[in-house]
């Protein structure tokens, strides 16, 4: 195998695993590279799935009309230095989560992959790129004949490894190098906790963990003797523990071992919290939070639907500024409601003028969406079978409104009559947008007949399915677009 052939192999296998991991972490996700081995060589890209397109213009200018990028390398072309690596830090491209890194086995790389918009914190995904980097510059060290191609495996299971990284690294900078809170049996506590019901519900409250020289400072409610505290070991314990502490504002508290007591009130300067909100969870550090957890694995999402399709279309109405902004905060907050209470639901904006007439449950004079307590009967509404006909007057015209329609060709069978209905009346309605809640939580937004989806489809590039010159990638998609 000669050496570009191998090096292929090693960003392709890398690339894979980090894509595959990422996807369960984040939701569909695209990885790339753009690097340069030997000080000399050419700088080459592989984008296998298009994540790069669009920002031909910066890499250009960064690039290929610049040396500044091979300047910076101050690191000496060495086999047998891999370790001795130089982080890059993120580009801050729109839409784009990157990391790099300058090493004696490979003078360059920056790692790509997708910045979801419903995202808790960017800092574990920065943390996973990272590993790719380390993974790849070591790969590259060993050559051919040592070769393992572990690095995609690795890195395809790295979710938990990745929020610890996160962790510690925020940890270090907060409170010193000199902490001794070991992360790793806290995260296993929380997944293990998180999946463990009892009487058949499944776990609500906060569950913090601080340091030992922090307890002194806490004001406690109840505290353990040190003798009889419950270890984090005893989940079921800890389960039942928990019921002390749902739906109100008390705390358990715990170090990396064992539950200290209780408190209620402000948390201490620096905490890992756990929030158990039923069959999902926050992980938080200080009030910040870092991902969610679920079905016993962390994942990036803030469980809320981002109504992104929306938001654009309501910007493009004739609508005034200020009353879409009402309108979206509206719609967001029926929708948010729905999910965490995980009631499904159905909403029409309708941005007519006068609205389309639905069958539905009338009401004597529309509720007034801008006052606070109708507002919140319209809440309430949306759990009645039917939907919700919401105007561009920013009233509630009525609810329990039976959709109908005719067939149409995008119909989705497996989603049932609420989401069927629904697409139907949107193709048979202009100017009318429907949202469906399912009772699952995925979040349908139709207009025209038609589901709006922001989300990438896969489709292999024509230009990059093995590493390019990257002057060559820029010519290539320029053609494909012009």
């Amino acid at each position: 195998m000669n050496e570009f052939a191998f090096i292929h192999m090693c960003i392709k296998q890398t690339a894979e695993g980090m894509q595959e991991g990422l996807t369960h972490f984040s939701g569909p996700s695209r990885t790339a590279v753009i690097y340069a081995i030997k000080p000399e060589d050419p700088i080459y890209i592989y984008d296998p799935q298009n994540l790069l397109a669009g920002h031909e213009p910066k890499f250009k200018e960064l690039y290929i009309d610049s040396d500044a990028w091979r300047e910076k390398t101050a690191i000496g072309y060495d086999k047998k230095k891999f370790s001795n690596l130089i982080p890059e830090k993120n580009l801050e491209l729109a839409g784009l989560i990157s990391y790099g890194g300058r090493s004696s086995t490979v003078v360059y790389q920056m790692w790509f992959t997708e910045h979801h918009p419903d995202m808790c914190s960017i800092g574990p995904t920065e943390r996973w790129i990272e590993q790719a980097v380390w993974r790849f510059s070591h790969d590259v060290a060993n050559e051919e004949a040592l070769y393992t191609g572990i690095s995609g495996g690795f890195l395809k299971e790295y979710a938990t490894h990745a929020v610890r990284d996160y962790l510690v690294d925020e940890m270090n900078v907060l409170i010193g190098w000199d902490t001794r809170m070991r992360v790793y049996p806290i995260l296993e506590a929380v997944l293990k906790i998180s999946r463990t019901p009892e009487e058949g519900s499944w776990p609500k409250g906060k569950l913090i963990f601080v340091e030992e020289c922090s307890l002194s400072k806490l004001q406690f409610i109840a505290k353990f003797p040190e003798a009889e505290r419950p270890v984090l070991e005893d989940v079921k314990h800890i389960r039942k523990l928990l019921q002390t502490v749902e739906n109100s504002e008390r705390k358990l508290v715990a170090d990396e071992k064992t539950i200290i007591g209780i408190i209620k009130g402000d948390s201490p300067d620096f905490s890992i919290t756990a929030n158990f909100e039923g069959s999902y969870g926050f992980l938080a550090l200080n009030d910040d939070n870092v991902c969610s957890f679920s079905d016993g694995c962390f994942q990036s999402t803030t469980r809320k639907a981002k109504l992104v399709q929306v938001e654009e279309i309501l910007l493009d109405s004739d609508m005034e500024t200020e009353d879409v902004s009402i309108l979206f905060k509206t719609i967001s907050d029926i929708v948010h409601n729905a999910v965490r209470l995980q009631h499904g639901c159905a909403i029409v904006v309708d941005l007519n003028t006068p609205p389309v007439s639905i069958s539905s449950q009338c009401l004597e004079h529309p509720l007034d969406l801008k006052n606070p307590d109708e507002f919140e009967l319209a809440k309430s509404l949306s759990r009645v079978d039917g939907a919700l006909h919401i105007g561009a007057d920013l009233k509630l015209h009525g609810f329990a409104c039976l959709l109908d329609g005719h067939y149409i060709p995008y119909e989705h069978r497996a989603r049932g009559a609420r989401f069927n209905s629904a697409l139907r009346f949107t193709a048979e309605h202009e100017k009318v947008i429907a949202i469906v809640v399912s009772s699952d939580s995925p979040v349908s937004v139709m207009m025209d007949g038609i589901v709006l989806d922001t989300k990438w489809h896969l489709k292999p590039s024509i230009f990059c399915n093995t590493p390019q010159l990257l002057k060559k990638w820029v010519v290539a998609s320029d053609s494909a677009y012009y």
